[in-house]
């Protein structure tokens, strides 16, 4: 089940403008390009951000996410019908043949369940043509990011157009081995009606992720760092040999 944040309608409808800022998605925009990728599959598109800047550039894109709710969002954008938009998860795709998969941002960590983890990288391989590329992030768990979930790092007020003030906040909940969860609070300042969104996210080593991407049948080209984020994530290129 997807998290109230993006599974909720009023919580997915907030979600883009309390998080305007995307630039860690022009690496994957300048990877499209350098990998020639003319059709591409978005694992967890989200309110479909990513899929319709790579529909802007004119790929063929089919962004797929559990949250019915977020996919609606990404339908209700201009332009939403170049995306081929399903609500489901890898493991449940139609038959594809796509040069590129992806899961940006916290897509890859927020598959928690390691046989969920190990069909998702099953699915990917499958959508991919002979000699296509899967990319995806996850956090460098040395780093220790969630040591800066707190409400006095995370506290703010934003005013939405149309939806008006919203105060939100993140607090750490538990850290139970490679498994952290943490939970967000929102509350609308027109009615002060209150939601909490609780999220839990697998912190995995690199040489685990290297294990099972070649268990799946991956070859591993590159574990690159993400630019905005210099020190603090990997990012895996692997191919599906031709």
């Amino acid at each position: 089940m997807a998290d109230e944040i993006f599974a909720h309608p009023r919580l997915a409808a907030i979600y883009d403008p309390l998080d305007p800022d995307r630039s860690d998605l022009h690496a994957y925009l300048d990877l499209a390009q350098q990998l020639d990728a003319r059709r591409v599959l978005d694992i967890g598109c989200g309110t479909g951000v990513f899929a319709l800047l790579l529909a802007d550039r004119g790929i063929e894109v089919v962004g797929v996410d559990p949250a019915r709710a977020s996919i609606e969002v990404a339908k209700s954008k201009p332009r939403s019908e170049r995306v081929r938009w399903i609500c489901g998860d890898a493991t449940t795709l139609p038959p594809l043949q796509v040069d590129l998969v992806t899961m940006t941002a916290n897509v890859a960590q927020a598959i928690v369940a390691p046989d969920a983890w190990q069909r998702t990288l099953k699915g990917a391989y499958k959508a991919l043509r002979p000699g296509g590329h899967l990319v995806f992030e996850t956090r460098d768990p040395t780093k220790r990011a969630w040591e800066t979930w707190n409400r006095t790092a995370s506290h703010r007020v934003t005013g939405i157009p149309g939806v008006g003030a919203v105060e939100n906040w993140v607090e750490l909940v538990e850290v139970s081995g490679p498994l952290v969860t943490f939970r967000w609070h929102y509350i609308f300042a027109t009615d002060e009606q209150r939601f909490t969104s609780d999220s839990t996210l697998r912190f995995r080593e690199r040489q685990d992720i290297e294990v099972d991407l070649s268990a799946q049948g991956f070859v591993l080209h590159e574990v690159r760092d993400a630019p905005d984020r210099p020190g603090k994530e990997f990012v895996f290129v692997a191919q599906r040999p031709s």
